[in-house]
């Protein structure tokens, strides 16, 4: 198959592609459309059905495998396909696992790999809480081995949620050895939970959208729930520790405009929110330039960094 990362303005777009979305709507004019969301292994373009009721256009719905026909332009700096021909396709046009991004990375080595960090943590209370997660919770821990770590942005693929967690707590654990007055069982306690709340915010896929409750609370204030009514079965637990933890979950974007309810106020929640961003911004950066033209230099201007993005010259 033609995978959508190799799609070019100008070009054609004819193949079988997952249907994520669909949604009629109508012109300034009064006209009648579909828009439609296309989704493969390699990302995900918008559509549109100029003209729904041609007879080239075959009943169909979201989560549907169709076989498009049309043609692929630019609007406002973004890929954009226009479909001709639509139907549903049969089975054996599609191989399932062709329209699910998925980590590059092997998740048993990334689980394994974060165990180790889970097992180096020493305080009894902190240890228990991170095995009640991810070595006695296995429904919760089978959720979240698949999960993404976000919608588009960054780690937007089946494991990826373990990816980012594992690589925010290897930056975590290079502070803490760096820097003596980080609290190194409470920082990797806090990089192995921060992002946890994203199980619930986000829908499995091939959905990956938002749910009600991530609409609602977002994965912070979800993450900071999940982590106290764990706590709640832990007899003894110091309070004043699970209001570190809770902190450092709500403090670990940063900024209030980037959805902190609290800025950090404790080095271990400042050394989570650098690493965190650190991850999420590289990842943002390897993403796009994977997913450029190959062999273009300079990749066009991108809203997330407000930057024209250039690869690295040989």
């Amino acid at each position: 198959m033609r995978y959508i990362s190799e799609l070019r303005e100008g070009g054609r777009i004819q193949d079988v592609y997952l249907c994520k979305h669909k949604q009629s709507a109508v012109t300034k004019n009064g006209k009648n459309y579909e828009n439609v969301i296309l989704q493969d292994r390699t990302g995900v373009i918008d559509a549109k059905i100029w003209d729904p009721n041609s007879d080239a256009i075959h009943e169909f719905e979201a989560l549907d495998y169709i076989y498009v026909a049309g043609s692929v332009s630019n609007f406002n700096g973004s890929l954009q396909a226009s479909l001709k021909q639509v139907r549903k396709a049969d089975p054996g046009e599609y191989i399932p696992a062709d329209y699910l991004p998925v980590t590059k990375k092997n998740r048993k080595v990334m689980y394994s790999e974060l165990m180790g960090y889970v097992q180096s943590v020493k305080n009894p209370y902190l240890s228990q809480l991170l095995r009640s997660f991810f070595a006695d919770d296995r429904a919760f821990l089978n959720i979240f081995a698949g999960h993404s770590a976000a919608k588009t942005v960054h780690h937007s693929f089946v494991g990826g949620l373990l990816e980012h967690t594992l690589s925010v707590t290897k930056l975590c654990d290079y502070q803490a050895k760096t820097y003596p007055a980080i609290n190194r069982d409470l920082l990797i306690t806090v990089a192995i939970l921060h992002d946890i709340g994203k199980t619930r915010e986000l829908s499995d896929f091939p959905v990956n959208e938002y749910t009600d409750e991530g609409q609602l609370l977002g994965h912070i204030l979800i993450g900071a729930e999940m982590v106290h009514d764990h706590i709640a079965k832990i007899p003894d637990f110091p309070e004043k520790l699970e209001t570190e933890i809770k902190h450092c979950i709500l403090a670990h974007h940063g900024e209030y405009e980037y959805g902190s309810p609290k800025k950090p106020a404790i080095i271990e929640a400042l050394a989570l929110n650098l690493a965190d961003n650190m991850d999420a911004k590289l990842q943002t950066m390897t993403e796009i330039l994977e997913s450029g033209p190959a062999g273009e230099e300079w990749l066009g201007f991108n809203r997330f960094f407000d930057s024209n993005i250039r690869r690295t010259g040989e």
